[in-house]
């Protein structure tokens, strides 16, 4: 009996699995993860609708200009979130994203769970990814590799200007290779204050121009416009605006 009591508890939560993997969390639960580990930026209230595009990984010369010919052809804007180790060569494509309107994030120098650094080598890896990113202006975002954070990390963030910023709608673009599936994600989970995320490079910047080619448009039918994050921290609620 005990064990086909856990077999079916094993069951619910296999169920319950993809059921958030298909749906996406609701908005109560990303406001409970928010309270409960505090620092980071899941989704802001706005009275516009207004939804905030961040885009991770890149530059890629191969994808990144098909994704801003795609935003500027709907008047969107984004966050790029950039690995500054793929800054060489590429200062002409961030001039260009910049100049579109968009801004740029801190997704430290490297491809990694910033959560298995050390104290150290966090601040460090912050710090150095901070010098190649300011050249081209101010940066005010971070998003920690993978996601994962601790407070100390929000602490070292706080301590450099940065403000932490993960995300309310992640269609698994990383992991899932389909836009279909991509695509109806976001379009049935933003909601005004929304924080959208999806990747560029390789395979993945790929897969997002097409995603873009049709949640942008699907977004205009239903009144949203597509900012950045600053854009969005603006217009959210005085008690809840990052400053």
């Amino acid at each position: 009996m005990r064990l086909r009591h856990a077999g079916w508890a094993l069951l619910g939560a296999t169920m319950l699995g993809a059921g958030l993997l298909l749906s996406g969390p609701p908005a109560g639960m990303i406001d409970w993860l928010a309270a409960r580990h505090p620092g980071c930026v899941y989704r802001l209230p706005v009275e516009e609708p207004l939804v905030a595009l961040t885009i991770d990984d890149g530059p890629d010369p191969a994808t990144t200009p098909g994704i801003l010919a795609e935003l500027r052809r709907h008047g969107a804007r984004a966050t790029f979130f950039v690995i500054t180790e793929r800054l060489q060569g590429r200062a002409p494509l961030v001039r260009r994203m910049l100049a579109e309107g968009h801004e740029l994030g801190n997704h430290f120098t490297r491809d990694r769970p910033g959560i298995r650094l050390s104290a150290e080598a966090f601040a460090q890896d912050l710090e150095h990814a901070h010098r190649a990113l300011s050249r081209y202006g101010p940066v005010r975002w971070a998003r920690p590799g993978a996601g994962w954070y601790s407070q100390r990390m929000v602490a070292t963030m706080a301590e450099k200007g940065y403000h932490c910023a993960l995300g309310s709608v992640y269609p698994y673009d990383a992991t899932i290779p389909s836009t279909t599936f991509a695509s109806w994600h976001i379009i049935g989970n933003v909601q005004p204050g929304a924080i959208v995320v999806l990747h560029d490079g390789g395979a993945r910047g790929e897969r997002t121009v097409r995603v873009l080619e049709t949640v942008l448009p699907a977004l205009e039918r239903r009144g949203f416009r597509v900012v950045t994050l600053s854009e969005l921290a603006a217009a959210a609620r005085p008690a809840s605006a990052t400053d």
